[in-house]
């Protein structure tokens, strides 16, 4: 997420090192992923979202409160988080549910073996399915104590890596397969973030769809408020209410008095339920 956890210059360079190019993707056979527990019905919200590093105060976020946005997602944990969260409670989340607005969980777990960046927590081939575990069943245990229940999305944040580098690429479909079997097993929707370059590519193009997650939020800085003109891969992947997309980053915007460093998003896909 531009400067969340990456610079954009060191986001652009991870990008190179990929040697791929963005918006490619090839046609393949839409996901056939599905949770093994009953979930309780999605909560989808379509529109305008916004993510910064920090969640906002809640005087910034009536301030914001003007229809433009109608959802922000908020970084609950992860020992790669980039920023402090001194506004992100329980009574926050109520506080903010009660305003309108949409909550977009996003936990930033561990991070590939041949990632360039430095990272607190990386997944190795031999750890990958135990931090999968280990690293959901934190996120659910985050999301709860924030009164972000049951049915509830959750995104997993895995920034740009050499998807070409196999051992690499395993190893983080082994994790995010982990990760995703235990998020389900909570009663918790399984998200994912990642790069249209790599990252998100990973997770579009794998043959095996088994255990992956069922909702894609894909970065393309394209500059275009849309989940479908640009998507990259096949149409038929991600069509149910399952796709959101980053399409500015580093944007300053002032609404009221408060001015915040935010990225944009085109979303159409489950959020957090919260009441």
């Amino acid at each position: 997420m531009s400067s969340h956890r990456l610079s954009r210059k060191g986001r652009y360079l991870a990008w190179s090192i990929t040697g791929v190019v963005v918006a490619a993707g090839a046609g393949i056979a839409a996901q056939t992923s599905m949770a093994t527990t009953a979930l309780p019905a999605q909560k989808t919200y379509t529109g305008r979202a916004f993510d910064a590093c920090t969640a906002p105060s809640l005087a910034a976020m009536k301030a914001w409160n003007t229809g433009f946005y109608g959802a922000a997602a908020v970084y609950i944990g992860g020992k790669n988080r980039g920023c402090a969260q001194p506004n992100l409670t329980a009574s926050w989340v109520k506080s903010v549910n009660s305003l309108g607005w949409k909550l977009i969980p996003l936990y930033v777990g561990a991070q590939p073996p041949c990632q360039t960046s430095n990272n607190p927590e990386k997944l190795t081939t031999s750890t990958a399915a135990s931090l999968g575990v280990s690293n959901a069943n934190d996120a659910v245990a985050k999301a709860s104590a924030l009164g972000m229940k049951v049915g509830s999305a959750v995104y997993l944040d895995m920034e740009p890596y050499d998807i070409t580098n196999k051992a690499c690429n395993d190893a983080v479909l082994t994790y995010v397969r982990s990760f995703t079997k235990t998020l389900r097993a909570k009663t918790y929707r399984a998200g994912y973030y990642g790069f249209s370059s790599s990252s998100a590519k990973a997770i579009a193009t794998a043959t095996d769809k088994t255990n992956l997650p069922g909702n894609l939020w894909y970065a393309l800085w394209d500059k275009k408020n849309t989940t479908t003109i640009d998507w990259p891969w096949d149409p038929k992947l991600f069509t149910d209410h399952s796709r959101g997309h980053q399409y500015m980053v580093n944007s300053k915007e002032t609404r009221g008095s408060y001015t915040i460093t935010i990225d944009r998003n085109a979303w159409d896909a489950p959020v957090a339920i919260v009441g």
